[in-house]
C-alpha cells in the first residue's frame, strides 16, 4: 500500500535537505504551489521538465463525501 505524499512531508523534506528552518521552507514550498496554482487558473499547463506536467481538467457529477461530517453528496460538475 502506497502513502499519500502530503504538503507536510515535503516541507520537512525540502527542510531535511537543505538544511533550511521550518519557515524558510514553507514559504518555498508555499510560493512553488502558489505558481503552480495560479498558472493553472489562466488555462495553461504546468510543465516541470524530469517531474511532470499539471493541467486543469473537467470533472463532471460525480459522488463525494463531506470531510467534516462524513456525510454522502453529489458534487456539481466544473469545468
Amino acid at each position: 500500500m502506497s502513502k499519500a505524499l502530503t504538503k507536510t512531508d515535503i516541507i520537512s523534506a525540502v527542510q531535511t535537505e537543505n538544511g533550511y528552518s521550518l519557515k524558510k521552507s514553507t514559504e518555498l514550498v508555499e510560493t512553488v504551489l502558489k505558481i503552480i496554482k495560479s498558472t493553472s487558473e489562466t488555462g495553461d499547463d504546468v510543465l516541470i521538465s524530469g517531474f511532470g506536467k499539471f493541467q486543469v481538467r473537467d470533472k463532471g457529477k460525480r459522488r463525494g463525501r463531506n470531510p467534516s461530517t462524513g456525510d454522502d453528496m453529489i458534487l456539481q460538475q466544473k469545468g
